[in-house]
């Protein structure tokens, strides 16, 4: 093979570390809606609307864990003996002035695999300053995993390259943050245009 042909197989696999996906059901929760995909067998992202979030709802309890919630999806054995948390898109917190609420982000249509570092650091960070931005503004949040290749556990679940938050005013439809957080150690966040967001996704976000 010469070098022209190996660079253009370069190329096309670099081409296809984001494949098309498509979102094949949404699921409605009435606190968010989830656009679930089969082949990655996650959510591709989720969407729902915050003010004044927070709370003190008891999470000790049983029922605070994750569930399948009747959808073919992750488990709790894809994730074990991984290096991977079970990352919240809704976070569970923004919810916690209402247990019943906030059980309903324990599922695993609310879940992707992220890193210690994302889930625990810079996403945790931006989770917080976010439900503080709601006490004063209502928002509507956007919140998903762009896919590459790589997979975990025995129901080959995706495990997203990067993570990504839009934040807009609900009344203006403003955007306050368009943010893209890569899913490794390296603690970092950059804050991007919505066009350049959706030219990195790989699917299409449909109302």
């Amino acid at each position: 093979m010469n070098i022209k042909k190996m660079l253009l197989v370069t190329l096309l696999f670099s081409l296809q570390a984001y494949p098309q996906l498509k979102t094949d059901t949404i699921i409605n929760t009435g606190v968010y809606k989830s656009y679930f995909c089969y082949e990655v067998k996650e959510p591709l992202y989720v969407t729902y609307t915050l003010y004044k979030g927070g709370g003190d709802c008891d999470r000790g309890k049983e029922h605070f864990s994750f569930k399948k919630c009747g959808i073919k999806s992750g488990a709790d054995k894809d994730y074990a003996g991984t290096s991977y948390d079970k990352g919240h898109l809704v976070n569970a917190e923004d919810f916690a002035f209402d247990c019943a609420k906030e059980e309903t982000t324990f599922c695993y249509y609310n879940c992707l695999p992220q890193t210690v570092a994302l889930n625990r650091g810079i996403w945790k960070t931006w989770e917080e300053r976010i439900r503080d931005k709601s006490q004063q503004t209502k928002l509507f949040i956007v919140t998903g995993g762009i896919y590459g290749t790589k997979t975990i556990g025995e129901n080959k679940i995706g495990v997203p390259d990067y993570c990504y938050k839009i934040v807009l005013d609900a009344k203006t439809q403003k955007i306050l943050w368009c943010l893209l957080f890569p899913n490794d150690d390296s603690k970092s966040v950059q804050e991007v245009s919505l066009a350049a967001l959706k030219k990195k996704l790989g699917y299409k976000l449909v109302p």
